[in-house]
């Protein structure tokens, strides 16, 4: 299933939501491709997606949840790549 995330996070002056799958990374990157998402908005385990393409991601049968949901869904799928930690 593809999920997306509310808008909430700000970068570039825009507001931008994660677009994942609980399914496969291939999944998800088919979905991007058919409906116009860039492969430059791929980071590890989801796409980056600007606030403006929201409720056209979700007419495609994105499923909307909260920021929190998409990640215990990545996670338990497997999917999940956290950013490795700068801590010493």
């Amino acid at each position: 299933m593809i999920l997306i995330d509310p808008p909430a996070v700000p970068r570039w002056d825009r507001l931008w939501s994660h677009l994942a799958s609980d399914t496969s990374y291939a999944e998800l990157h088919a979905f991007a491709a058919a409906h116009g998402i860039p492969p430059r908005g791929w980071d590890r385990d989801h796409y980056d997606v600007p606030a403006d393409h929201y409720d056209a991601m979700v007419a495609a049968g994105a499923v909307p949840v909260t920021s929190r949901e998409l990640v215990a869904a990545l996670r338990a799928a497997g999917l999940r790549r956290p950013k490795a930690s700068t801590r010493g």
